[in-house]
C-alpha cells in the first residue's frame, strides 16, 4: 500500500466525520446563530473580541498543535505499528478528541466563556475544583519536564543540533523585535512582510553558524540546553503577553501550516510505498502493552485535555456565533488529526531494521518532511533544518503555554500576587522539571535513557485524563440541563478506562516491589499514583453532583 492510500482514506475519513458526526453533535448541542455568545456581549477589546470563524479557526489550531501530535504517532508506530496508531487517530480525533476540544468550547460559551476550571467549581463543588487544580498543575509539570528534555537533546544532536539551536535563539530575538515593532504602531502587515522572510533568513543562516554549550562541572551539555530553555519559560511567563508569546505564536503559526502544507503535497505527489511494518506486536520492546498503552502515547493526535484549556479559556471568548464552535472545536482537532497522519507517515517510509527508527521523534520528522518536500524541488538539508526548527517552535507554544497556566494555577492554590507573586508561582512551578532533567534517568533494565523517553507515557497519561475529567464535567453539566449527557459520557468512560489502566500499570511495579520489602524510590510511580488518586476523587465528586450519591458518601 502507498502513503497516498493512507492519506486519501484518512482525509476522505475525516472530512466524513465532520460532515457527519460534527453535525449530528451541533444539532445536539443545539448551536444556533440567533443566540448571543460572550464574545458579543462581553465585548472589550482586549480578552473577549469576536472573531470571524476563518481567522478563528487558524488561531485556535495554532494554540492547540503542538510537538503531540508528532511524537506520539511516531514513537506508538515505532512501538506498535503504523495500522493502530493510524486507526486510534483516525477514529480517536473523530469521536473522541473532536468531541472534547467542540463540547468544552459549547460548555464555556454557555458558560459565559469561564474556564473548564471554574466550570467544575459550579457543577462538582469546591472540593473537586481544588483537586481538579492540583491534577492540572502536576499535568503540567510533566509537560514541561518532557518537552523541555526533548527540546535539549535535538540541540545538542551531532550533524544539525548546533544550527538548530542558533536559528532558535535568534527567532526567538526576532519575536521580541516583532512585539516592540507592534508595540511602536507598525501595522501587522507590514510586521509580517518584515519578520517572516527574516525567519526563513535565520533558517538558512543557522547551520553555517552553528552553537553549541560546554559542561559545566558535573551538568552534561545537554542539561545545560535544559537549564537555557527552563530559562526562557521563566521569561515567557511573566513577561508581558504582547512582548513574547503573542509575536512568537504568530509566527509560529506560518511554520505550522508551512509544514501541513508541504507535508500534504509531498505525500500526495511522492509516491512513496509503505515500508515500515502494519503491526509490531501486542507489546513493544520497552514491555509497553498495546493496550492500553497505544492510547496514552498517541495523545494530542486522537485526544488532548490541554485542548480543552485552549477552548474554555481564550477561544470560546472569540466565538461571535454559536454555530462556530463546530468549525473551531470539531474542525481544529480533525486538523490536528492530519497533523498526527503526516508524522506517523514519516514512520512508514522506515524500512524494517533502518538505524533511522533507533533516532529521536524530532530527527524522524525532520527527515521523513524533507524527504517529502524534496520532491518539490526544496534543498533537503533546508528542508531539515526547517523542519526541525518547526518542531521546537510548537514545543516552544507548548512550554509557553504550560508554564503561564501553571504559574496562574499556583498563584491561585497559594493565593501569592503581585510581581512576586508571579517570580515566585514561576520558579514554584519550574522546580520540579529543574530537578527531573537534571539526574540520569534509567529504564527498568538499568540503561541510561533521555528523560523525555519515561515522562512522555506518564505525560499521556495525565493529558489522557485531563480529557476525561473534563468529558465527565461537561457530562454532569449536559445531564443537569437535560441534554443528551450520554455524547460525552461514553467518550469520559472510555478515557477514563484506558488512562487509569495505563497508571496502575505504571505505579503497580512500585507498590509490588514495595510489598516484597525493595524500599526504592520510583517518582514516576509516585506522581502516578498521585495522578489516579486525585482523578478518581475528581470522578467520585462528579458521580454526586449527577445524583449517583448511593456507596459514595
Amino acid at each position: 500500500m502507498s502513503l497516498l492510500g493512507v492519506a486519501l482514506i484518512s482525509c476522505a475519513l475525516f472530512v466524513a466525520g465532520y460532515l457527519l458526526y460534527g453535525r449530528f453533535l451541533a444539532r445536539r448541542f443545539e448551536l444556533s446563530a440567533t443566540r448571543g455568545t460572550p464574545a458579543c456581549s462581553m465585548s472589550d477589546g482586549v480578552d473577549y473580541v469576536p472573531a470571524k470563524a476563518p481567522f478563528l479557526l487558524g488561531q485556535h489550531f495554532s494554540a492547540i498543535a503542538a510537538a503531540g501530535p508528532i511524537v506520539g504517532p511516531i514513537l506508538a508506530g515505532l512501538w506498535f505499528g503504523w495500522l493502530p496508531a493510524l486507526i486510534w487517530i483516525v477514529a480517536g480525533a473523530i469521536f473522541f478528541g473532536a468531541v472534547h476540544d467542540c463540547s468544552a468550547l459549547v460548555g464555556s460559551v454557555r458558560h459565559g466563556a469561564r474556564s473548564i476550571v471554574e466550570i467544575v467549581r459550579e457543577h462538582l463543588g469546591p472540593r473537586a475544583h481544588l483537586l481538579f487544580m492540583a491534577f492540572v498543575w502536576l499535568s503540567l509539570i510533566y509537560v514541561i519536564t518532557a518537552f523541555t528534555d526533548l527540546t535539549s537533546a535535538s540541540f545538542v544532536e551531532p550533524t544539525y543540533g548546533g544550527g538548530v539551536a542558533t536559528s532558535s535563539s535568534f527567532y526567538l530575538i526576532a519575536a521580541l523585535a516583532m512585539g516592540l515593532c507592534l508595540r511602536w504602531r507598525m501595522p501587522l502587515w507590514l510586521a509580517t512582510c518584515l519578520f517572516v522572510p527574516l525567519v526563513g533568513l535565520i533558517i538558512w543562516c543557522g547551520q553555517s553558524a552553528p552553537v553549541s554549550v560546554p559542561a559545566l562541572g558535573p551538568f552534561r551539555p545537554q542539561v545545560v540546553w535544559d537549564g537555557v530553555i527552563l530559562g526562557y519559560c521563566f521569561a515567557a511567563s511573566i513577561l508581558p503577553m504582547w512582548l513574547l508569546l503573542q509575536p512568537r505564536g504568530y509566527l509560529g503559526g506560518f511554520f505550522l501550516y508551512v509544514t501541513l502544507g508541504a507535508g500534504l503535497i509531498g505525500v500526495f505527489l511522492g509516491g512513496e510505498q509503505i515500508r515500515y511494518p502494519a503491526f509490531v506486536g501486542w507489546v513493544s520492546e520497552r514491555g509497553l502493552p498495546l493496550v492500553p498503552m497505544l492510547f496514552v502515547t498517541v495523545a494530542c493526535g486522537a485526544c488532548s485535555g490541554f485542548h480543552g484549556i485552549v477552548s474554555s479559556g481564550t477561544t470560546s471568548k472569540q466565538i461571535s456565533r454559536e454555530p462556530d464552535c463546530r468549525v473551531v472545536g470539531y474542525g481544529g482537532m480533525l486538523l490536528e488529526g492530519l497533523v498526527a497522519v503526516i508524522a506517523l507517515a514519516t514512520v512508514m517510509l522506515l524500512a524494517p531494521g533502518d538505524p533511522g527508527a533507533m533516532e529521536s521523534p524530532d530527527r524522524i520528522y525532520a527527515k521523513g518532511l524533507s524527504h517529502f518536500v524534496e520532491r518539490l524541488g526544496v534543498n533537503r538539508d533546508f528542508a531539515r533544518s526547517f523542519a526541525l526548527l518547526a518542531f521546537a517552535t510548537f514545543i516552544y507554544d507548548t512550554l509557553d503555554v504550560a508554564t503561564r497556566l501553571g504559574r496562574y494555577i499556583f498563584q491561585e492554590l497559594t493565593g501569592w500576587q503581585g510581581w512576586r507573586g508571579r517570580i515566585g508561582a514561576t520558579l514554584g512551578t519550574l522546580a520540579l522539571p529543574a530537578l527531573c532533567v537534571s539526574v540520569t534517568v534509567k529504564d527498568q533494565t538499568g540503561a541510561v535513557v533521555p528523560a523525555w523517553k519515561i515522562f512522555w507515557t506518564i505525560f499521556g497519561a495525565s493529558n489522557q485524563l485531563l480529557a476525561a475529567l473534563t468529558l465527565l464535567t461537561i457530562t454532569v453539566w449536559l445531564k443537569r440541563s437535560g441534554k443528551p449527557w450520554w455524547l460525552t459520557a461514553i467518550p469520559a468512560v472510555f478515557m477514563c478506562t484506558m488512562t487509569l489502566w495505563s497508571l496502575v500499570l505504571l505505579g503497580g511495579p512500585w507498590v509490588a516491589a514495595l510489598a516484597r520489602g525493595r524500599w526504592t524510590m520510583d517518582w514516576i510511580a509516585v506522581i502516578a499514583l498521585v495522578l489516579m488518586a486525585l482523578a478518581v476523587l475528581v470522578v467520585v465528586e462528579a458521580l454526586k453532583a449527577m445524583g449517583w450519591r448511593r456507596g459514595l458518601g
